[in-house]
Formats: structure tokens, C-alpha cells, sequence
């Protein structure tokens, strides 16, 4: 893959991180968001990537945000949108208020930027967009309502966007990660080797962005091999 300008959206710890990490070490040029600054700056300073503190579901955070891709990288040709969290709830005492937070970030937030982004991508004639969703998006489970509904939503999305940027020279891609190993939704401590790293999901994405631009993955997910092995 010739030398891209990527932006990453939640970039700033697990699988996004890793996006970036993997990114610039192919030598691409790379922009991307997060919400912590502290972590923000490990990041920028480990593989020297331009971090900006931005909420992907706040729009004039968004507007910010291609203002600067703009700026620094004259566009974006790679949009992977990472930026997302886990609402979990029963039904019967589901926070209705949480669900819609948790979709203007998983989903109005990602068509948000998107929305912005895909028009130099138009100009251009090529581009590719990339959504992170979720297995739990391809079957659902207890407590499950609101983030696999939001998962659910990224995949239906995607196939639309396929449908409307093919003819464009762009390329829209989703991935489902399985169970990674990251501090998502404040869990820590895990480290079996056997299950999946969130280095593995930005590999796949780097393969899939990888792949001749007449071929399209339009949707795949990433599952450990052997998740249950005694380490």
C-alpha cells in the first residue's frame, strides 16, 4: 500500500491505538482523536502521530477535526472509525437516556465525520473508510440491548455506504472484532495469550486496506483461534 493520510477516530488506546501504531510504522501520515489527553500524548509520543483531543460525538469537535486533517495533511485518504463504548443493561431497566448517549457517539458520531470526510474522498475519485463494529453486532446477548443495537447499526450502515461510494472509487469496510484484550470499558489485567491482542485487529485492517483497490472486503470478523487453551 503506497503512502496514505489516515485519520483515526479513538485513537488513543486499544484497537485504535494500535491502528495507529501499525499505520505509522508502514510510514503513513496519521491524525488521530481521543478524549484523554494524557493518553493522547503516549501515543503521539510512541509512534509520532499528531493527537487531537476531540469527541466524535460532539459535531463542532468533528468540524475541528477535518479542519485539521486539512491543515496538516491536505485531506484524508483512510477514515477508520474506532471511536466507541459499551452501555450494558437488562430490559426493564435499560436507561433509554444512556442508549441515545451511547448512539451519538457509536453511531451519529461515526455518520457524523463520515459525512464530512467522504466529500474530498468524492473529489479525489478514491478513498477508504473503515467501521469498527462488533460480533456482538452480528448476534446479540444478555444485557446486550443498546451496545449490540449500536453495532448492529454500524454493519447496516456500512452495507448502505458500499452501495452509495463503490461507483465513487471508495471503498467502505467492516470489521467485527471478537473479545480483544484492552482496557475497554475500564477492564485491565488481561493478558492470556491466547485470545486476541488489539494488535491483531489493526493487522487485519492494514491487510484489508492492503488489497488491490478492484477488490473490496466489505465485511469480516476477527476471531481468536483458540480462546480457551490453559496457557
Amino acid at each position: 500500500m503506497s503512502k496514505r493520510r489516515f485519520l483515526i477516530t479513538g485513537g488513543s488506546q486499544g484497537i485504535g491505538a494500535a491502528v495507529v501504531e501499525a499505520a505509522c510504522a508502514d510510514g503513513h501520515e496519521v491524525i488521530f482523536t481521543g478524549r484523554n489527553e494524557e493518553l493522547i500524548a503516549e501515543v503521539s509520543d510512541k509512534t509520532g502521530a499528531f493527537g487531537l483531543r476531540a469527541d466524535v460525538g460532539v459535531p463542532d469537535d468533528n468540524a475541528r477535526t477535518v479542519e485539521v486533517c486539512s491543515e496538516r495533511l491536505g485531506g484524508v485518504d483512510v477514515l477508520v472509525n474506532n471511536a466507541g463504548y459499551g452501555y450494558f443493561a437488562t430490559i426493564g431497566e435499560l436507561d433509554v437516556e444512556k442508549m441515545k448517549a451511547q448512539f451519538d457517539t457509536n453511531v451519529f458520531g461515526l455518520v457524523d465525520i463520515t459525512n464530512r470526510v467522504v466529500l474530498g474522498m468524492k473529489e479525489r475519485g478514491e478513498g477508504d473508510i473503515v467501521n469498527i463494529a462488533s460480533t456482538s453486532g452480528m448476534k446479540g446477548h444478555s444485557h446486550g440491548t443498546a451496545y449490540s443495537a449500536s453495532k448492529w447499526a454500524v454493519r447496516g450502515i456500512t452495507q448502505c455506504w458500499q452501495a452509495e461510494l463503490r461507483p465513487h472509487g471508495i471503498r467502505a469496510l467492516c470489521i467485527c472484532p471478537s473479545e480483544v484484550q484492552t482496557n475497554w470499558g475500564g477492564r485491565t489485567g488481561r493478558s492470556d495469550p491466547n485470545k486476541l491482542f488489539a494488535s491483531d485487529i489493526a493487522d487485519a485492517i492494514l491487510a484489508a486496506l492492503s488489497a488491490n483497490r478492484r477488490a473490496l472486503w466489505p465485511e469480516f470478523a476477527v476471531f481468536a483461534t483458540n480462546p480457551w487453551q490453559q496457557s
